[in-house]
């Protein structure tokens, strides 16, 4: 699976560009502020709805401008998709799929598997359980069709659940929403502790490959106390949720612990380290999902070369060509990429002040 075309209208400081991709890696450098993360933002924007730079959708709008545009097209299994979305400074959104409208984004990100590796990526392992909460679902969603309907109920159960907690009622009138939080929360937890297994075995030898003489432990915690049925718990933490206002156990608190030893991964490696390990994380889930259901994500890594030197980087670069999938690469120099790679990427492109070149010849013999 891989785009072919790509347009982009009035997304950013980008008024109007149109792409033909490569397959493999497509390198896009220029100098900062220039357009070239944009690009990426875009991709991401196709296939999310959203950015992964700003909560706020509108901001990507240009300035002055009342919608932006984007389509691209995909090649799968010798079938094109064309994918199309428009977004409002409303907040409204219209998007089709080979002419068909939408309703529901997870259709997009169903279509469009995609992976963002970027300097800020270490929220993955410094931030709350909520971005390695988002790490396994992503994976959860894209390999099992059971996923998304469960964890959905879930999530719905709980928001009436606490408003009855802020409300003061009695047990009694919330057992009825426990039996179904129960049955789903199981559901969602079963599902998760399946895809974490499996990643771990495509992950051990990532990270030899990244991190070797380091033993990271990776496990996956279901967000209760593990010796204690989720019926029980429910009902004797009932008093303290009262007092909290809000369910304070269950699968809504799940996690993904990264250790070295006793210490976790932020405390015993370094930023390179982290950086790698990150990359160790996204790669094997790629290398997962087209074990699992026989499809490639999209690679979006921006600025590689922060923080890595030649050797890491170009281990980086052969672990993510190894995956077969569609790479999208930035960076300020050129020769920080294609100085690491064995051969020229399939295609490149040169961005200022929001035009995008495509550079016909590879920039090195």
């Amino acid at each position: 699976m891989s785009l072919s075309r790509l347009h982009i209208d009035r997304f950013r400081n980008i008024t109007n560009a149109q792409l033909q991709l490569g397959d493999g890696l497509n390198l896009i450098y220029g100098q900062n502020g220039s357009g070239k993360t944009s690009i990426l933002e875009a991709i991401y924007f196709l296939g999310m709805g959203r950015s992964f730079r700003s909560h706020l959708s509108q901001r990507v709008i240009q300035n002055n401008q009342d919608d932006l545009t984007l389509f691209a097209q995909m090649e799968q299994a010798e079938q094109v998709y064309k994918i199309g979305l428009r977004r409002f400074r409303s907040g409204d959104i219209q998007v089709k799929i080979n002419g068909d409208k939408i309703k529901r984004l997870s259709t997009l990100a169903e279509t469009l598997p995609i992976q963002v590796i970027t300097p800020e990526s270490f929220s993955l392992l410094f931030e709350g359980p909520k971005a390695r909460r988002q790490f396994i679902d992503w994976g959860a969603f894209h390999t099992n069709p059971h996923f998304y309907d469960a964890w959905t109920k879930v999530r719905r159960i709980l928001k009436h659940r606490n408003q009855l907690l802020k409300n003061e009622v009695s047990y009694q009138q919330v057992q009825h929403w426990d039996k179904e939080l129960i049955r789903y929360a199981e559901l969602v937890t079963d599902i998760r502790k399946q895809y974490v297994g499996s990643l771990n075995e495509r992950l051990k030898g990532i990270i030899e490959e990244f991190l070797p003489q380091v033993d990271v432990k990776v496990s996956f915690t279901r967000g209760w106390d593990s010796k204690t049925d989720y019926q029980t718990l429910l009902e004797t933490q009932y008093p303290r949720d009262l007092a909290a206002g809000h369910t304070t156990s269950g699968p809504h608190k799940a996690d993904l612990r990264l250790r070295v030893g006793t210490l976790p991964v932020q405390d015993a490696l370094s930023r390179g380290q982290l950086k790698l390990l990150v990359c160790a994380l996204r790669i094997a889930q790629g290398k997962l999902l087209k074990q699992q259901i026989d499809k490639n994500s999209i690679y979006l890594v921006d600025d590689l070369p922060s923080e890595l030197d030649a050797k890491h980087r170009q281990l980086l670069l052969q672990q993510l060509s190894d995956t077969g999938a569609q790479i999208f690469v930035t960076a300020i120099e050129p020769a920080a990429i294609t100085d690491s790679l064995g051969t020229p990427p399939v295609k490149m492109f040169h961005v200022e002040h929001g035009r995008v070149t495509v550079i016909e010849k590879p920039l090195r013999e």
